[in-house]
């Protein structure tokens, strides 16, 4: 259940009442936390503002008393909210308050690029990238700007509980995406609970309340069966002479809906929702503590964990284990030390617990951040390529997959990693030097991509040597940004005369693919302007750059394709081109050019041809060309809306066109599938798909709440319209589909 933590029941706020009930707190602390709340008051004679900004850093302060934060990061939690109203500035408190204030403050003002992580799209500039390295300095330098950042949004989740349905459904879409990871990454447990909960609350009331009921209904019979069963435990414990706490543990509803999604099973499927927890004193009292439950209760083996022989990325320990309890009913229960307790539920936020008792744990506390010095230790060659922005999304947002090596060390990669990420994960060397790869003892190729639990041995040569093709994204062998940039800097570093002839390759080879007919006189002219958008002096320094990675190939062919869109001369040459081939005598058949498209255009030949975005054609579809500005040939299907108004304004450049006999290219399209929302829709739906051997290359989902429906738009790879249709019908026999149908 979400955790209530009450700091002032009142609904008129009392700040002498609430600061006086801080009775554990020194008498020196109470009074630098109501001098820095008289402080503010003073800036705003408006009574309401001033009531509802104390009010919630009083929800901040009780949120970061729990997790034993200092009096510097309480005192900023309260200038912060003044700060966000822009009652406060800045340099105020530079003036007024320590250097220590002063340096949390900014810190926690440079969180807030985090919000915008999520709706940066490609287009990212440098002043974001440059706000995104600045948060992630200052959390690596002092991670109580994060910790306040996350107190501030469970004070507003709990602010906006009687806001409107979209007030609060935005809120914990925001707080679910973003800062729920967040503080799982840190591992700070008591915030995630609470963070998470609350946003399924607002995104799911009627199974959050579901699964409320359930648990209330039967609360006092498994209340009594858990307060039996540790009485029993602990008398066992006792006799075995381990000195441990056992008492039975909350229950939060978003876990419990999340397993029983992930498992498909029913709430009275459940193996935790009775469920015990040991604390210990020592480490090897856990596994002492582990082999007396084992021995009295028969367990269910599929269902243990030692997360203490390999913790979570976050730093996780702890025992699982579930034994079937009297009567058969299964109970979960999870055994640690003092320590790791603190870790799970504080995370990085022990830190300042052991701080404040001269205990060491700096050891753990550098472990909890390290990602975020890799990051750091990432950021010149990111920045460079552009991608610091998505890798931090990967590391914080994205689903993980966890490895090991040979040796039994964990690696921790986003979803989709290949062997080549792992090698460059491990070391740059081993990237630059590795020829393949084994999982499970099988070798695999350097696109597979990896599962959670697998066995991953590199293999290397002696002399590093990667390959140009590994930047190609199209060619799927690195999903990671940091990888890409390796290969791209070891390529930068090669002599210029490689690079050339290397860009040179590339370029082509790309042409080709994409199916680009483009005269010598043309491609010059375009190449210019990519010169000239490069700032580059000529075509060579263009194709160098491009052998070495710096300019991205496909970048290059878009850039290609939406060049020039005024040019006017070419686009007279093209309708020329085009009427004198029409025009030609009835003795010889209109000439078709076949394009590397394979597709026929009537007439015209070495021209750039492309597919339109809208209507996206594919094989078996009837199409007709349309001569655009600039841009070659687009090639639509017949009923495509974009080419009615095309036709109306430009008659002249329709130009016929249709599809080569044999063809083995794929082509892209997207299949909008409307269905009632269930359990286990998405699975059924990609098994469909992978059924016909469909390459799916990206989904999106979006569900709407009122009406328990979800719109999934998945991208495709087809290669005829017949194989299209087949995908369709089938798709539309699935449970709970409403409609399958193209875009």
């Amino acid at each position: 259940m979400v955790a209530i933590r009450d700091t002032h029941s009142k609904k008129e706020f009392d700040l002498d009442l609430w600061i006086n009930s801080l009775n554990h707190m020194s008498e020196h602390d109470r009074n630098t936390i109501r001098d820095t709340f008289n402080y503010c008051s003073k800036l705003s004679s408006d009574f309401n503002v001033t009531h509802r900004l104390q009010s919630r850093s009083a929800e901040m302060i009780g949120i970061l008393l729990t997790i034993h934060m200092d009096l510097p990061t309480l005192q900023v939690a309260i200038l912060y909210n003044y700060y966000t109203e822009q009652l406060l500035s800045l340099p105020q408190v530079e003036n007024d308050f320590p250097k220590l204030v002063v340096s949390i403050m900014k810190g926690a003002i440079d969180m807030e690029a985090i919000r915008f992580l999520q709706n940066m799209g490609d287009e990212i500039t440098d002043n974001q990238i440059d706000n995104v390295r600045r948060m992630l300095i200052a959390m690596v330098e002092d991670i109580r700007a994060v910790v306040i950042k996350l107190s501030e949004r469970i004070a507003y989740l709990r602010e906006v509980k009687n806001a409107d349905e979209e007030t609060r459904v935005l809120t914990a879409k925001e707080i679910s995406a973003i800062y729920a990871p967040l503080a799982n990454r840190l591992g700070i447990g008591q915030l995630k609970w609470e963070l998470e909960d609350l946003s399924f609350r607002y995104l799911h009331p009627d199974i959050y309340k579901q699964i409320a009921k359930q648990l209330d209904e039967k609360r006092i019979d498994r209340e009594e069966y858990i307060n039996n069963f540790v009485n029993e435990l602990k008398e066992l414990l006792k006799n075995a002479n381990i000195d441990a706490e056992v008492y039975g543990r909350p229950k939060h509803i978003y876990s419990i809906w999340r397993k029983m999604q992930k498992k498909n099973l029913d709430f009275s499927e459940l193996y935790d929702v009775r469920a015990v927890r040991i604390i210990t004193k020592e480490l090897s009292d856990c596994y002492a503590a582990l082999g007396v439950v084992h021995t009295h209760w028969h367990h269910i083996p599929k269902e243990f964990d030692d997360y203490v022989a390999n913790p979570k990325p976050n730093g996780y320990q702890s025992i699982h284990t579930v034994v079937l309890g009297n009567g058969g009913k299964p109970v979960e229960i999870q055994i640690r030390t003092e320590k790791m307790h603190q870790n799970a539920e504080l995370g990085v936020a022990a830190h300042w617990k052991y701080k404040e008792n001269n205990k060491s744990n700096d050891a753990a506390y550098e472990e909890r951040i390290a990602w975020l010095r890799h990051l750091l230790s990432w950021q010149e060659d990111m920045v460079e390529s552009g991608t610091l922005v998505d890798e931090f999304r990967t590391q914080v947002f994205e689903d993980r997959v966890y490895l090991f090596t040979p040796k039994g060390d964990v690696v921790d990669l986003p979803a989709g990693a290949t062997p080549l990420d792992m090698a460059y994960s491990i070391h740059t060397n081993i990237g630059h030097r590795c020829i393949g790869a084994k999982v499970n003892g099988k070798i695999v190729p350097f696109t597979y991509p990896l599962q959670t639990g697998e066995q991953v041995e590199i293999l290397t040569q002696k002399e590093p040597n990667p390959s140009r093709d590994w930047l190609n994204p199209n060619n799927g062998y690195l999903k990671t940004s940091k990888a890409r940039s390796k290969v791209a800097a070891w390529f930068k570093r090669l002599d210029r005369e490689k690079n050339l002839v290397a860009g040179r390759e590339i370029f082509e080879r790309e042409l080709e693919r994409n199916g680009v007919t483009l005269d010598k006189e043309h491609m010059q002219k375009y190449l210019s302007m990519a010169c000239q958008r490069h700032n580059l002096v000529n075509v060579d320094d263009l194709m160098v750059n491009i052998g070495s990675g710096v300019i991205k190939i496909n970048q290059l062919i878009n850039f290609l394709e939406l060049g020039n869109k005024t040019a006017a001369e070419e686009d007279k040459s093209i309708l020329e081109k085009f009427e004198k081939n029409n025009g030609q005598a009835a003795s010889s058949s209109t000439e078709k050019v076949k394009s590397s498209n394979n597709i026929i255009i009537n007439g015209v030949g070495n021209l750039l041809i492309h597919l339109c975005k809208n209507c996206r054609p594919v094989p078996g579809d009837d199409i007709i060309g349309f001569i655009t500005q600039g841009r070659g040939i687009t090639i639509h299907r017949m009923d495509c809306t974009k080419l009615t108004d095309q036709k109306n304004k430009n008659p002249e450049r329709i130009v016929e066109a249709s599809w080569a006999v044999s063809y083995s290219q794929g082509y892209t399209i997207t299949v909008r599938i409307t269905a009632s929302d269930r359990p286990g829709l998405l699975r059924d739906i990609t098994t469909v798909i992978a059924n016909e051997r469909v390459n799916v290359l990206g989904i999106q989902s979006k569900s709407n709440v009122k009406t328990q429906t979800a719109d999934i738009d998945i991208d495709m790879e087809v290669y005829n319209i017949s194989a299209l249709s087949k995908i369709i019908s089938k798709l539309n026999q699935v449970d709970n589909v409403i409609s399958a149908k193209r875009l």
